[in-house]
């Protein structure tokens, strides 16, 4: 294979959200490799990136069509949002492999036009399931009602994998859970890419706890709000919350506790900096979907891991964290850590896994050769 083209869902830069780094990481090793990458991703926001014509043979950008006219179809809103006909003229230009990001990109999948191509959609989450827990932990009933109707138009649109080539999933259970729904595609599990390629832990002990994610995402400040009144309510350990976004509900509650800092924004330097000085990176979700790829970034570049079991759930990482569900148990678990410094022991054990089943040049491999299997 030469070349391939990559729809994305997104503009792939800043690499600063789990999704986008798995899809700019991805483009970066086809790079590495000599393959000539040709991207088409949709806009709304983030704008044109200069360097992504370093690692791409052409960078084509449309625009996403966002806003209520979007929602009405029979399509999930993150399909029908990113329909585009010169995306399909643009396509047809050339033969080579198509590898469609996520679901939300899979609009030109089925086309007759596209019968004999060869198509690999990377599958990100379980994505009905996703935005069903969403709809669980909004308040706002219209947000609510946005998504579970999104989870069940999503549920009727997801069959459409079945007309790709090879699927490649994120992680062990949404593998399990794609292979057992549709047995008569081609499933390939593929970690997310990122942007480590060795461990590199800083071995002296910090003086503060740290948790990062994208702050406007309400499964990431209800984590946030569920480490400040439950666990930090009566440390007296500095914490620091670091992310894209934040509401100004958050904002107001981190305001109320002089223990708790909140760092608005910051750009990739400085929130590797913050993963890698913290003593310990503490790390929370309610919703078991995909791999949370800012978990690999901690892992390579930060000291103690502290998260819960749905952070895990699918990975073969267990056994380079400390894993814990119960807050109270939790507590005592964030106390005793935040004075031990991590060992060689703990730093060679987790390089060694890490390097085993996360690596970025192993997860291309497998890519080249699943492609070569079934061309």
């Amino acid at each position: 294979m030469k070349a391939i083209n990559i729809i994305s869902f997104n503009v792939p830069l800043p690499a600063n959200y789990g999704g986008v780094i798995d899809v700019f990481y991805k483009l970066k090793q086809f790079y590495k490799n000599d393959i000539k990458v040709h991207l088409h991703c949709f806009e709304y926001g983030r704008g044109e990136q200069k360097e992504l014509s370093k690692y791409c043979e052409s960078v084509t950008y449309y625009k996403r069509k966002t806003g209520v006219a979007a929602q009405i179809s029979s399509l999930p809103y993150i399909v029908n949002s990113r329909t585009s006909t010169q995306l399909k003229t643009n396509l047809l230009k050339n033969d080579f492999p198509i590898l469609f990001e996520g679901l939300h990109c899979c609009f030109l999948l089925d086309d007759n036009d596209f019968k004999s191509r060869f198509k690999i959609v990377r599958n990100h989450n379980i994505e009905h399931n996703y935005y069903s827990e969403l709809a669980k932990i909004e308040s706002n009933p219209l947000k609510r009602t946005y998504y579970k109707t999104e989870a069940k138009k999503l549920k009727e649109f997801e069959p459409i994998i079945k007309k790709a080539t090879i699927c490649l999933t994120i992680s062990k259970t949404d593998n399990d859970y794609f292979t057992k729904k549709y047995p008569e595609t081609n499933f390939v599990y593929i970690p997310g890419f990122h942007s480590n390629e060795t461990v590199n832990v800083i071995p002296k002990k910090g003086n503060y706890v740290l948790y990062h994610g994208n702050l406007s995402v309400i499964e990431n400040n209800n984590a946030a709000k569920f480490i400040v009144e439950n666990l930090f309510n009566d440390l007296n350990i500095p914490l620091k919350i670091a992310g894209l976004n934040p509401p100004k509900s958050l904002i107001r509650l981190i305001k109320t506790y002089t223990n708790i800092e909140l760092i608005q924004n910051p750009n990739d330097a400085e929130m590797l900096q913050l993963i890698a000085n913290a003593q310990i990176n503490l790390l929370y979700t309610e919703q078991a979907t995909g791999i949370k790829l800012k978990l690999l970034n901690v892992l390579y570049n930060g000291k103690h891991c502290i998260l819960n079991s749905k952070m895990i759930e699918g990975t073969s990482l267990k056994d380079v964290c400390l894993v814990e569900n119960d807050s109270t148990k939790l507590k005592s678990l964030i106390t005793n850590t935040f004075s031990k410094e991590i060992s060689e022991n703990e730093i060679k054990n987790r390089n060694a896994i890490l390097l085993q089943d996360y690596s970025n040049e192993k997860s291309f491999k497998k890519i080249i050769t699943a492609i070569q299997k079934h061309s």
